[in-house]
């Protein structure tokens, strides 16, 4: 039913449409008045007409509301009823009609093949007939293309800070080249568990930049510290990371052991905590275990081209003595 008021004779009989529309809702619906107490329960008071006088929509021009003079006046002077059919309730999107389609992809598929597969199909849609991605959908897709350039820009900030503290541009470099075992790791993990990378998962690569950086400077530091006591750049690789072997060890295993509950979590929200959890464990296993073989070894390489390039160069110098002296 649509209801339509009579503004002027609303006027005419002195109530506001505010009124009129506070006291319909009170009246067919409910309004929250109230609390009380009573043998040591908490009740709550609803003010509403009694279900006789509310039973059927013509119901509603029997009722009566009191003006500003208190008088009493029916709802039928200033209000109409009018029954229309269409649709209890009308969608829109930006302004325009709109049917919601809600889904979730098959098991064995990921969201990335499920908006993949609605985008083909979409291309075949009647002219005059588009498609919107909505909720959690449209910020993965928007997220997707942001990721890329935040995990560049977290690498680059790394570099230029260990650049910095090494004062060189190629230390820093075994500490960057190590994080691939790591990302290897997460998604190696997700594909294992059945997992898809989503947001969570990208999260949690971003979160492996600092967690797997930080072990790669634990070895590098103590090797340059050793090679500038004397050690050769062989010598200080290998004795940096036997000495950090168990510190490291001891971070990532447990850092590993208190992501196993998000790693097998369930109930709401589960999806997102397994993808988290999967992702950096995998990573931090990964990273862990090649990291302690691969950093010395790149320590080695890198260490070894920054001492050739600042080695300085001697320059001959000819020394003549001269022929005669002259003593005073």
């Amino acid at each position: 039913y649509l209801v339509s008021i009579d503004q002027g004779v609303a006027a005419q009989k002195g109530i506001t449409i505010d009124e009129a529309m506070s006291t319909l809702q009170t009246l067919m619906g409910s309004y929250y008045a109230s609390n009380f107490i009573r043998f040591g329960q908490m009740y709550k008071v609803m003010v509403q007409a009694s279900p006789e006088y509310r039973a059927k929509p013509e119901d509603l021009l029997r009722l009566m509301i009191k003006n500003d003079k208190g008088e009493m006046v029916p709802f039928s002077t200033f209000i109409s009823l009018k029954r229309v059919l269409g649709p209890e309730q009308v969608t829109r999107f930006n302004m325009y009609t709109s049917a919601m389609v809600t889904g979730d992809s098959d098991v064995g598929f990921s969201s990335g093949d499920a908006i993949k597969t609605i985008e083909e199909k979409a291309k075949e849609l009647p002219k005059g007939y588009v498609f919107q991605w909505s909720g959690m959908t449209r910020e993965q897709i928007l997220s997707g293309d942001q990721t890329i350039y935040i995990f560049l820009l977290c690498l680059i900030f790394v570099y230029l800070l260990l650049c910095a503290q090494y004062e060189s541009f190629l230390l820093p470099l075994p500490v960057i080249l190590s994080l691939p075992t790591g990302i290897f790791g997460a998604f190696f993990f997700l594909k294992l568990l059945g997992l898809e990378n989503n947001i969570y998962a990208q999260v949690a690569l971003v979160m492996l930049i600092g967690l797997l950086g930080k072990n790669a400077i634990l070895i590098i530091e103590f090797a340059v510290q050793r090679q500038k006591q004397g050690a050769t750049i062989l010598q200080a690789a290998i004795e940096g990371a036997s000495s950090r072997l168990r510190p490291i060890l001891m971070t990532s295993f447990a850092f590993i052991a208190g992501l196993i509950p998000l790693c097998i979590a369930t109930g709401a929200g589960a999806v997102g905590n397994r993808s988290i959890g999967t992702a950096a464990a995998g990573g931090m296993l990964f990273g862990t275990v090649f990291g302690l073989f691969l950093i010395p070894g790149l320590y080695v390489i890198f260490a070894s081209m920054d001492k050739k390039k600042s080695k300085p160069q001697v320059v001959p110098v000819q020394v003549m003595e001269p022929e005669h002296l002259n003593h005073q």
